[in-house]
């Protein structure tokens, strides 16, 4: 399967979300990638169902939506509803990861677990052929803009040993600090999923980025 690319709206501009959504939709794009943040969880506030619900009546393509928010089984229903075809979750944010897991596939969505920088990948070898992907987080969650942390190569290629071992399809998907620089490296390591925010909508010419990203 070829990878494929997530832009992350995050690094949209708001004030012409209109427009930012029709450009991702006419791109070689494969999903559209929404952070929910709540401020307690991560040290920053996003947006929420209003929002998400807008992108969804204008979205030609699945919203990736990655919930970086604490106890997130409680929304799930919520999401489901305002538009989420994939909805990852934190390994660090809930207590019964493979009840919310199930919960998040019970609605019809896709489900994925979320791992921070500092979390062994190890820790989902018990759950890692119930769950559609798994993100791995290359920078600290909370802002756009970071710098990509190198031992996400590492975790990838460990993560896709388990995989691999386990007989199981789950897909990875790497978020942050993505860019035309080192997305080839990503995807040979064994990325499946590339999200890029600043690199695509701080770009001169987005669309154009995507399709680098694109056509690795």
């Amino acid at each position: 399967m070829k990878h494929l690319v997530a832009p992350s709206l995050l690094s949209a501009d708001f004030g012409k979300l209109q427009k930012e959504i029709e450009m991702v939709n006419q791109s070689q794009a494969d999903w559209f990638h929404l952070d929910v943040m709540d401020g307690v969880f991560v040290p920053n506030i996003s947006f929420g169902f209003p929002v998400i619900k807008y992108i969804k009546e204008h979205a030609l393509k699945p919203l990736d939506v990655h919930l970086m928010i604490t106890q997130p089984e409680r929304y799930i229903k919520d999401f489901r509803k305002a538009g989420a075809d994939i909805l990852s979750i934190h390994y660090e944010a809930t207590t019964h990861l493979h009840r919310s897991v199930y919960a998040i596939k019970e609605e019809g969505m896709q489900a994925g677990v979320v791992l921070n920088p500092h979390t062994p990948v190890d820790m989902l070898v018990d759950i890692i052929k119930d769950v559609d992907m798994v993100l791995l987080m290359s920078v600290n969650p909370g802002f756009g803009g970071q710098s990509f942390i190198e031992n996400t190569y590492h975790k990838i290629a460990i993560m896709k040993e388990m995989i691999l071992k386990a007989g199981s399809n789950t897909l990875i998907e790497i978020d942050g600090g993505v860019s035309t620089k080192n997305a080839s490296k990503l995807v040979e390591t064994g990325a499946d999923v590339l999200v890029a925010g600043n690199a695509v909508f701080r770009s001169d010419d987005p669309m154009g980025t995507i399709g680098a990203l694109k056509n690795l």
